[in-house]
């Protein structure tokens, strides 16, 4: 067990070299074989040592986690993770787009904090982009709103500025020394949401680019006829499908990403879980949040709109040519399987 006091340590533990080869899933999504396991883990050890005072600092400032509770995942997935990338950006002598799919509840923005802290600190220039940032303003959704009362919350495809967003990736990728980076603030409008100050950014190396939907594709509409639920009624069906048909429109953002993660809950029905053990920790502080009846709505409209069983299941299969990695997501939000599905 890997703890604070052993960090001091020069040189891994002998069981923590012994152990790389055990999950053998995950030791081959790593690359590590028995060839190479000790060079790999003495370089993972060497990062963790030198990252580990700023990995500190970010959990008791940001996170709110206790750093020494958060080492196995450290060592286990976000060290590997963050070496895997370095490594995929070496080889394409270019900018490099990982993208992120996640839905609520996984950690994809804690990955991407933590993962941004340890590629930095091997001097990459990171952009951390979230698929909320490429959203339209605040007026422009009012006007969609009006022409499609159905989009009563923003996030389902066709609420994004997808132009926005190519033309960032596009700048980057074509080494721009300077980019402008649009930012989202979702408290402006009384939660509604709106475009704040962007940011500029220059000589961006990696770009992590999370969201709930990235790089999901557009499915054969004929499942809409018997889908799960709680695509229920007529009109359930006929927005799923209309849903499904704006997904063609975002197919150019994801031809931009270079490798594609999916955080995949080992059922997609935690996330409602998750969001009402959100939703009580920030009333029980003392801060306004939704009554359970609310959450339920709210997490079953995204669940009419792109169903985690029709969209994102089938890119977890074996030989899906679409997705690098995933990352089983365990109830307790621990992490379980790491593996490649192609």
């Amino acid at each position: 067990m890997l703890t604070e006091q052993l960090i001091e340590n020069e040189t891994p533990h002998q069981n923590l070299i012994s152990e790389a080869l055990q999950d053998k899933l995950r030791a081959k999504a790593f690359g590590i074989t028995p060839e190479n396991t000790t060079e790999t883990i003495h370089k993972r050890w060497d990062l963790l040592k030198s990252i580990y005072p700023a990995f500190k600092q970010l959990c008791q400032s940001n996170l709110q986690m206790q750093p020494n509770a958060m080492l196995p995942t450290l060592w286990d997935l976000w060290l590997p993770l963050a070496m895997q990338i370095a490594s995929q950006y070496q080889a394409t002598k270019r900018p490099f787009i990982q993208g992120i799919l996640g839905g609520q509840g996984t950690g994809k923005t804690t990955t991407c904090k933590i993962v941004k802290l340890i590629l930095s600190h091997l001097e990459y220039r990171v952009l951390s982009l979230s698929l909320d940032d490429l959203y339209k303003t605040y007026q422009a959704r009012l006007i969609l709103q009006q022409q499609d009362p159905r989009l009563i919350w923003r996030g389902p495809p066709g609420t994004h500025d997808i132009d926005l967003g190519l033309n960032l990736l596009d700048n980057i990728l074509q080494r721009q020394t300077t980019v402008t980076v649009p930012r989202f603030d979702k408290s402006l409008h009384s939660g509604n949401g709106d475009r704040t100050l962007p940011e500029t950014v220059s000589n961006i190396d990696i770009v992590l680019f999370e969201g709930w939907f990235v790089g999901t594709k557009p499915i054969n509409s004929a499942v809409f006829a018997t889908p799960p639920l709680p695509i229920i009624t007529a009109a359930d069906k006929a927005f799923a499908s209309d849903i499904n048909d704006k997904l063609h429109d975002y197919l150019p953002l994801w031809q931009r990403l270079d490798s594609l993660i999916v955080l995949y809950p080992i059922d997609y029905r935690l996330s409602l879980e998750w969001r009402k053990q959100a939703e009580h920790q920030m009333k029980a502080s003392g801060k306004p949040g939704m009554t359970d009846l609310r959450i339920e709505e709210f997490v079953n409209y995204f669940w009419k709109a792109l169903h985690p069983e029709l969209f994102i299941k089938p890119l977890i299969e074996l030989k899906s040519p679409s997705v690098d990695l995933v990352i089983e997501i365990n109830r307790d939000r621990s992490f379980g399987k790491v593996y490649q599905p192609n």
